[in-house]
């Protein structure tokens, strides 16, 4: 199995995990003299299935990803990088969206009100920050297609 297929698998799972909070929750309780549209007991027996399956399948992407080289650099390494770069051009750009709104003036006896950084200066460290992200993105996605999930 492919990691990227492995990191599907886990994606659907989860989703299907949580959709089935929802049924577990709507099944908790009836009124008496009445049956619960589904069986709570497998409600909670589909949940141990899938949760067995998503911890088999999260121990061996971590291992994988934490055994799989790229360069010098491991997966696990990689998307710690992309998870902070990801963080900093978030936040940058909120910040230069403050930075760079205008507050308007009625008068000139109004206090101008001005911003305290370059404006420009740090919209080229967001586009190059931005640029790394992408392409460490395109670099982790052709590793997730080409690793082979470690299964031992």
């Amino acid at each position: 199995m492919k990691l990227a297929s492995a990191l599907s698998e886990r994606a659907d799972l989860q989703r299907r995990l949580s959709e089935l909070t929802s049924r577990l929750n709507n099944n908790a309780k009836v009124q008496e003299g009445e049956e619960p549209a589904e069986n709570p007991k497998e409600l909670l027996k589909e949940m141990d299935a899938m949760l067995e399956r998503l911890e088999w399948l999260m121990t061996r992407i971590n291992l994988t990803n934490s055994r799989t080289l790229s360069g010098k650099k491991t997966v696990t390494e990689l998307l710690a990088r992309r998870d902070s770069l990801s963080k900093r051009v978030a936040m940058m750009r909120s910040f230069l969206d403050a930075a760079s709104t205008k507050v308007d003036r009625y008068s000139q006896k109004e206090i101008r009100i001005l911003s305290t950084v370059k404006v420009s200066t740090l919209q080229k460290q967001v586009d190059t920050a931005s640029r790394e992200l992408r392409e460490l993105d395109e670099q982790l996605q052709a590793l997730n297609w080409t690793t082979e999930l470690l299964e031992d």
